[in-house]
């Protein structure tokens, strides 16, 4: 039942509110919610990382832009809707795409370009954090940047005083705090699940493994200072107010919760967060995050170990690439649409595409792609180079093409939860599905069934995504009962009535994606050829 307008005003202007800001891969939005965890406004921004000298990145003008932007918008339509101005917010909570590496020194300035997740850069460094903590450390994790920097002798470090993430970052920037959520913090360095707090024999390993190095900060005197959910984490500082409004009517003081990563925020969205449950979140890159009963037997190189935003372990299986060449694809359709005179909305284009899948041979007729725009570490691929192979034998028709690129979407991701469910024997209660390709019904569902081989659930919130979650946490900070756990306040208060709607897979094809797998392993040797043999400026 919709609130009335009287009451959404009475909400706004007693601050009866939370507001979410994400950082997506595509997108920055925010988004404000009442005390029943519906969305009152929304605003956002578009942006694109960019390959520069060799690094994946976002321009720092754009990171401030994106936020003044997505703010304003979401501003002007509660006062389109409610004829209001916001001044007053209950609390706020900043998301971001996790891991990643921005350093800086004691006066605030950026030392190098933000590193993101996507860079494969720092192998050498995760392989020989990997081997000194007997612990996984991925590529994307900020000690690896961190390390590759020390071992490439990159001449910031000894300017060195504080490393965050860009949820880190934001929240910094609007509350003046070096503080983190524990989730984001686990794609930092590991987390003692006992002290809930950076894993202290590490941090000590760390520090001797640098020593000669001679430089004047030690590990711990760097890193954001851990929170966990439903903890306080500062206030929006005057000038913080300013910066996020820019017509100066919001006030200071309000509360901020832990900034979090994207996948915390993903687990919240999807009421993730108790043992035995998951959720696969599926954008520019698409990760898996299953909440364990107990640790694992050994160290899986394509499975990351990180927490829960209240600090529960998670086994997080993360693919570089996902709806990147996808999109590409649809692009190019949209395109032709044009030069035959022809005008197509994009998301009933992406629906009629994607339908299209249904109809095709289970195992995608035999054809063959790689959705890989960069590295991935899963398959051993520093670089990427999206392909798309046939053999003359090969059915290539329209619908055998899109269940080809949707499969192969998952491709690398069922790899790594191969190692998690057949050889850990990891149980799984429940997936749920969250991001863009679950918009279009039961296609999406469908697919990652297939490719799983359990049910996969949507929520009515799967559109949702981060923005909502990460507004959900700022909601429990200020709106939970005294010892009320997050898993609680999710169950009974946010996703009471929430409906689902569950897909079981199909036996044609979870065997038309067993084959589909087998030639996606074989034929990792022609992506292997192009990365070695196409150089990134080939076209000159």
């Amino acid at each position: 039942m919709k609130n009335n307008r009287t009451d959404i005003k009475q909400k706004i202007t007693r601050g009866e509110t939370s507001l979410g800001l994400e950082f997506g891969s595509t997108r920055i939005k925010a988004v404000l919610i009442d005390k029943d965890f519906k969305t009152i406004a929304t605003g956002s921004y578009a942006w694109e990382n960019r390959l520069e000298n060799g690094i994946w990145t976002y321009n720092l003008v754009d990171v401030i832009t994106g936020l003044q932007t997505a703010y304003s918008e979401m501003k002007q339509e509660v006062e389109r809707l409610y004829g209001i101005t916001i001044r007053n917010i209950g609390s706020i909570g900043i998301s971001a795409m996790m891991h990643g590496y921005m350093a800086f020194d004691n006066t605030g300035e950026l030392l190098v370009p933000f590193r993101t997740w996507r860079n494969g850069t720092t192998s050498v460094a995760a392989n020989e954090l990997t081997n000194e903590f007997q612990f996984n450390i991925p590529e994307r994790w900020s000690i690896a940047h961190l390390y590759q920097a020390i071992l490439d002798e990159e001449k910031h470090l000894p300017r060195v005083d504080y490393i965050t993430t860009l949820a880190g970052f934001i929240h910094w920037l609007l509350t003046g705090k070096k503080v983190i959520g524990i989730g984001d913090a686990s794609g930092m360095f590991p987390i003692d699940e006992l002290t809930q707090d950076y894993n202290a024999s590490m941090v000590k390993q760390f520090d001797e493994l640098i020593a000669s190095k001679g430089y004047s900060w030690k590990l711990e005197d760097i890193l954001p200072k851990v929170y966990l959910s439903g903890e306080e984490a500062g206030e929006l500082t005057d000038m913080g107010a300013k910066f996020l409004d820019r017509s100066e009517n919001l006030q200071p003081g309000i509360p901020f919760c832990p900034p979090e990563g994207d996948a915390g925020t993903g687990m919240v969205a999807t009421n993730s967060v108790k043992k035995r449950t998951g959720n696969i979140s599926v954008g520019t890159s698409v990760f898996a995050m299953i909440v364990l009963e107990k640790e694992l037997s050994k160290v899986y190189p394509e499975i990351d170990l990180v927490t829960t935003p209240n600090g529960s372990p998670v086994a997080m299986v993360h693919a570089n690439n996902c709806s990147s060449d996808i999109n590409a694809w649809m692009g190019l359709f949209h395109e032709f649409y044009e030069a035959m005179g022809q005008k197509v909305e994009t998301d009933e284009l992406f629906t009629v595409m994607f339908n299209l899948a249904l109809e095709a041979d289970p195992d995608g007729g035999g054809l063959l792609s790689y959705g890989y725009f960069s590295g991935e570490n899963i398959t051993g691929l520093e670089e990427g180079r999206p392909l798309f192979v046939r053999s003359p034998e090969s059915n290539f028709n329209l619908p055998n093409f899109m269940r080809t690129h949707l499969f192969t979407a998952f491709g690398a991701l069922k790899i790594g939860m191969d190692s998690l469910i057949k050889e850990e024997n990891a149980t799984i209660d429940s997936i749920l599905g969250h991001g863009g390709l679950f918009k279009t019904p039961i296609v999406g569902q469908k697919m990652v069934a297939a490719a799983m081989n359990t049910p996969i659930s949507v929520m009515d919130t799967a559109g949702e995504g981060g923005a909502w979650g990460i507004a959900i946490l700022a909601s429990y900070m200020m709106n939970k009962e005294k010892d009320e756990s997050l898993e609680d306040f999710l169950d009974k208060r946010v996703f009471s009535g929430i409906e689902v709607q569950e897909i079981h897979p199909d036996r044609s094809d979870v065997e038309g994606f067993g084959k589909f797998i087998e030639r996606y392993k074989e034929g990792l040797v022609i992506e292997r050829t192009a990365v070695d043999n196409l150089v990134e400026n080939w076209r000159g």
